[in-house]
């Protein structure tokens, strides 16, 4: 795949050794990425592919789970997220970028699982209870969904991962994970897999620009990574902000003021946006200034980000590539463990 420069030219980007410790991350194919993805982990996994051995994962057939009623929208958008990779400085060079469905060892390795774990475990992980009441599923939840912790303990332990990057909220998911594992290594009477850990960032959850506690595709409140100059101009005017800050004079308010998370995840300038909030606090500075700010900022990040998915997309067939390259490389390691796996199990025959 074209790069803007040969990574193994810079001794700084030198893909981790296999002894690296193991990452695996990714995201669910069903939309483009925005902003909330960039500060939650995208950005942190340009990092991660220097330090582990990184595998990036595009969630395809965990995304049918809820979308069994548009899978057009999951096959589109693989490509489409794999664009959103490349543009932020995912390198398939030190990064294995896979596609989940087309692993099918990880299909047969949650085949296994759901005989280690009981439906109302499940149904008592938290973060799937929130996900189902999220979705108003109640008790017409597809069974796939209700799985999905043991799916998830499959792409983890697969790869045999030790970190995990997620947000506050998806922890249970880990702890399920590790109790999956240790009841597997209990019956093989061996540690075949291991458990990981979960890897939390510092910034977590950006809220969307209405103000809402969660940027999402679903609920239109997202700034896209791909998005316009335009688009980003107009989002920025109708991010939300102080409501009680009516004039310009009046005192204002930084908590919950979205302009001003934003500022605090992106801007460089740190001592200047210091300075900037001090005056909004005190009053005398309008939230046309504060947005003025925001959209330089946003502008100044995603332009290079933009312009880097565009000569992506040109090529698409090159995308697939590094896609079918990555995912042969994914097949590769997940087979090693499933033979383990197999023979630990007894359903190793010939």
């Amino acid at each position: 795949m074209s790069q803007q420069h040969n990574p193994a030219s810079d001794p700084a980007q030198t893909p981790a050794t296999a002894a690296a410790p193991v990452i695996l991350t990714g995201d669910r194919p069903t939309g483009p990425l925005h902003l909330g993805h960039f500060v939650g982990s995208l950005r942190n996994r340009v990092a991660y592919q220097d330090q582990y051995r990184q595998f990036v994962m595009l969630a395809d057939a965990q995304a049918l789970t809820d979308n069994m009623d548009d899978t057009n929208k999951v096959h589109r958008n693989v490509v489409e997220v794999a664009l959103d990779y490349l543009a932020v400085g995912i390198d398939p060079s030190r990064s294995t970028i896979f596609i989940q469905s087309q692993v099918p060892e990880l299909a047969e390795l949650t085949f296994y699982y759901l005989n280690l774990v009981t439906v109302a475990r499940l149904e008592r992980n938290p973060t799937v209870k929130t996900e189902i009441a999220l979705r108003g599923f109640e008790r017409d939840i597809p069974a796939g969904f209700l799985t999905y912790p043991a799916s998830q303990a499959s792409d983890i332990s697969a790869f045999k991962a030790t970190l995990v990057p997620v947000g506050e909220d998806q922890i249970p998911m880990i702890e399920q994970c590790n109790e999956i594992v240790r009841r597997f290594n209990r019956i093989a009477n061996r540690d075949i897999l291991v458990e990981c850990k979960a890897l939390v960032p510092e910034i977590g959850r950006l809220p969307g620009i209405d103000g809402k506690a969660k940027m999402s595709k679903s609920l239109g409140n997202t700034i896209n990574l791909g998005d316009s100059a335009d688009a980003i101009r107009a989002a920025v005017k109708q991010v939300y902000t102080d409501p009680l800050h009516l004039k310009v004079s009046d005192p204002g308010h930084l908590e919950g003021n979205v302009a001003f998370l934003y500022l605090d995840a992106f801007d460089p300038e740190k001592e200047a946006l210091e300075e900037m909030k001090a005056h909004y606090t005190r009053g005398g500075l309008g939230d046309s200034v504060v947005k003025k700010r925001l959209d330089v900022v946003l502008q100044e990040m995603l332009a290079p980000i933009r312009e880097r998915r565009e000569h992506f997309a040109q090529d698409k067939g090159q995308v697939l590539q590094m896609l079918k390259e990555g995912t042969m490389k994914a097949r590769e390691t997940a087979a090693q463990t499933m033979d383990e796996v197999r023979r630990a199990l007894g359903l190793s025959y010939f």
